[in-house]
């Protein structure tokens, strides 16, 4: 059973109405910035995030309108994460989701503060966001831990070691459950805060998360050598060039898809644990492992 493609549509378009909403207008000053950080939010994407924000949360019954706030911080993270990645100091891209990156678009000083007022304009809207004080505190602290040393920044830290070195499967992995597991299981356990889920609930979409974070990345990976930019968005090719350390790289390509195929296995088992419907969680699962871009 698959979720119906209009609940995507629906939660895209709420979504996208959402981060429109806390973006602040180019007509006010500072204009410059304020266009910037648009100009890195609202330029397409997956929205991935806010997608497993929705489905996790309306999974356990949690209503729409509890959910926009995690929804929107949570991307407003990535957002800011892709902006500081994009750097010249960092992967030097000047492509992302088809246009200029933001560096490129304006200058690297209004990129880095693009990027910070991002994320602090994502903790902003979790702390006055709907939920009782409890539990906002458990849904910032997630976001934080999942943002920095500990998830996402600490992730990139490890990424920057790694490149030009022989690394082991085991740190690859650890590295990836940082820069990009970490904040797609933000989002799922955001969506599980906000409907109070429970903890057997919680563990099961855990081991769910995790297998999805993982998946995402060695798909990425497979798609930075098999794909090209007009349909990447981005530059293809790039992982290879800057002797980045990848699944593919390190276990072949037939093997990365073995473990892909594995992933995709795991999280269908993981949601089986849940006594509700995730038509939805599971579709989104599909579209990680199938996705061409």
């Amino acid at each position: 059973m698959t979720a119906p493609h209009s609940d995507f549509s629906h939660w895209q378009v709420r979504a996208e109405a959402a981060l429109d909403a806390a973006l602040p207008s180019v007509s006010t000053a500072p204009q410059r910035l304020h266009a910037a950080m648009r100009h890195g939010a609202l330029n397409g994407g997956k929205r991935m995030r806010p997608l497993l924000v929705y489905a996790t949360g309306s999974a356990l019954g949690a209503p729409l309108e509890s959910l926009d706030a995690a929804a929107t911080a949570v991307e407003l993270m990535h957002c800011y994460s892709l902006i500081h990645d994009d750097l010249p100091a960092m992967d030097d891209d000047a492509l992302r989701r088809g246009q200029p990156t933001v560096h490129i678009a304006f200058d690297e000083a209004t990129a880095i503060l693009a990027g910070d007022a991002l994320q602090t304009l994502a903790f902003e809207l979790l702390a006055t966001g709907p939920q009782p004080n409890a539990q906002k505190v458990a849904m910032l602290t997630e976001l934080a831990r999942a943002s920095g040393v500990a998830g996402m920044c600490g992730g990139q830290a490890l990424d920057m070691d790694a490149t030009g070195q022989q690394i082991t499967l085991a740190q690859l992995e650890q590295l990836h459950r940082l820069k990009t597991g970490a904040l797609l299981r933000c989002a799922v356990r955001l969506g599980a805060l906000a409907a109070h889920a429970a903890a057997e609930q919680q563990q099961a979409l855990d081991q769910y998360a995790n297998a999805l974070g993982l998946a995402f990345q060695i798909k990425d990976d497979l798609l930075d050598i098999e794909g090209d930019a007009a349909t990447l968005g981005k530059t293809a090719g790039k992982d290879a060039e800057q002797d980045k350390a990848t699944f593919p790289a390190l276990i072949g390509i037939d093997a990365s898809r073995a473990r892909l195929r594995a992933l995709d296995d795991g999280m269908h088992a993981a949601l089986a644990e849940l006594n509700v419907d995730t038509a939805a969680l599971a579709q989104l699962a599909r579209q990680v492992v199938a996705r061409n871009h």
